[in-house]
């Protein structure tokens, strides 16, 4: 027998390390096993001839100023034994929704997209500004509220058909796990972290958080173990009786956290005969190009931080027949956040929905078609926003669904996991719980909220 815990963790992504954090610093022996080399999980980085590159961080969200308390940022730094300097974040300069014909501005000053709203869609400002208080009042945090249409709900609040596109197109990019629409709790939940808080991003990228977390992790007496992936969980009855590792090793713990996804972790279980339901697993996944220019693009007169794009009057967030879905997508520039503007190169990425059977299916020569295929969209969609766009390209790079299930072993690629979310962690069997992408807690800062409040929850609440 292997060595004994309190709990294990299985995932040293940000939900896990919080979790880790959160416990090992009340005296819990604490054990995170990861299967890669790397820490961060479904936002971490790599390195590729001497660049650095971040995957999955567009921004982080939850931003506020040093002199807010009461804001899910600052509770987490409280609960982390965390500084503001140790994230070492830097606001946006502003972002834009972009609909034919129309564009909605917002900054991290919720009365700057009031405004636009009230400018644009003037028959619905009143409307608007009900739906904030709406918003500003409702207990996302709740773990027991149903599950409620953001369609129907926008469509009973708002007049104008396109402003609700748009205000869905955002927050769907940046957290939806179902297809056309999405839960108005979670709905909620991004709508404060974008709209009301704000966007920021770390001046070193997302390693800067994830260094951040994994020395305090180790400060406070927390094993690490990487090139670690979990074999089987074994179970008895209703409960996990311990852990094989790839490597046969076999650890016991009170507890086990999963931060790997519901069906993913439940896969692993000893217990468990066949797949899981296909209709129950999530399917939203995404290829995203990483363009390096030779300048930045605010230089080249594109100065938003962020643009949500559609190219139709309606949006449409589902899995695409195709590879991927052109008509929509997210560019973010890394450089047009404050304090940026001397980042030696620019940073163009773009990201479109994309469908995981198409990619998987192919062999490595249609494979390596397919990306180029579509890094000529790519070079047609940054001429559409920087004059020059093609001769500015010095590097490029891209990850596909298929790079997302081999790195973090997502069914389907699915970046946000099952549509379906478990929000107070609990799965059939009494000591293991999830923590993360589908207890639903989203976003960076979400995610790492996911990993203290469960680990409150389930066992510091009881000791």
């Amino acid at each position: 027998m292997g060595m004994h815990y309190d709990v294990v963790i299985i995932g040293a992504g940000m939900s896990g390390l919080a979790a880790g954090i959160r416990l090992a610093y009340f005296g819990k022996r604490v054990c995170i096993v990861e299967k890669h080399y790397v820490y961060g999980g479904l936002n971490s980085y790599y390195t590729l001839e001497g660049r650095d590159f971040d995957v999955g961080l567009h921004a982080v969200t939850n931003y506020v100023p040093p002199d807010v308390r009461n804001a899910p940022l600052p509770r987490l730094l409280r609960q982390l034994r965390l500084s503001r300097e140790d994230f070492d974040l830097h606001p946006q300069r502003f972002s834009e929704v972009r609909f034919p014909g129309q564009r909605l501005r917002f900054t991290n000053d919720i009365n700057v997209l009031a405004q636009e709203v009230a400018e644009r869609f003037p028959q619905d400002a009143d409307n608007f500004h009900r739906l904030l208080e709406v918003i500003n009042q409702y207990e996302d945090t709740r773990s027991d509220h149903p599950y409620r249409s953001t369609r129907q709900i926008l469509g009973d609040s708002l007049n104008d058909p396109l402003l609700i596109e748009m205000l869905l197109c955002p927050i769907m990019y940046y957290c939806s796990a179902e297809e056309h629409d999405v839960d108005f709790t979670q709905f909620v939940t991004v709508f404060k972290s974008i709209f009301c808080e704000g966007l920021a991003r770390p001046r070193g990228g997302i390693r800067t958080i994830i260094n951040a977390l994994v020395e305090k992790y180790r400060s406070c007496g927390g094993e690490l173990k990487m090139n670690c992936g979990v074999r089987c969980i074994n179970v008895a009855g209703d409960r996990v009786t311990s852990l094989t590792l790839e490597s046969y090793e076999t650890l016991t713990a009170e507890v086990v956290f999963s931060s790997a996804g519901y069906f993913e972790t439940m896969q692993l279980c000893s217990d468990v005969k066949g797949d899981p339901p296909p209709d129950e697993v999530g399917r939203v996944s995404f290829v995203e190009s990483i363009v390096v220019l030779d300048e930045l693009p605010a230089n080249l007169g594109h100065e938003a931080t962020i643009v949500f794009f559609n190219d139709a009057e309606t949006f449409t967030y589902a899995v695409p027949t195709d590879r991927v879905d052109l008509r929509s997508g997210v560019i973010c520039c890394p450089g047009n956040y404050e304090q940026h503007q001397n980042m030696p190169e620019g940073l163009f990425r773009l990201t479109w929905l994309a469908n995981y059977d198409r990619w998987a299916s192919l062999d490595e020569e249609e494979y390596a078609a397919a990306k180029d295929s579509c890094r000529e969209k790519v070079a047609q969609r940054g001429a559409q926003y920087i004059p020059g766009f093609r001769d500015r390209i010095v590097y490029t790079d891209m990850f596909t669904p298929r790079t997302i299930r081999r790195f973090t072993g997502r069914l389907n690629g699915a970046v946000y996991g099952a549509p379906k979310k478990l929000r107070d962690g609990r799965t059939r069997l009494d000591n293991l719980f999830v923590c993360g992408t589908d207890q639903g807690f989203l976003g960076i800062i979400g995610a790492m909220l996911s990993g203290v409040t469960m680990a409150n929850w389930h066992l510091l609440a009881k000791t």
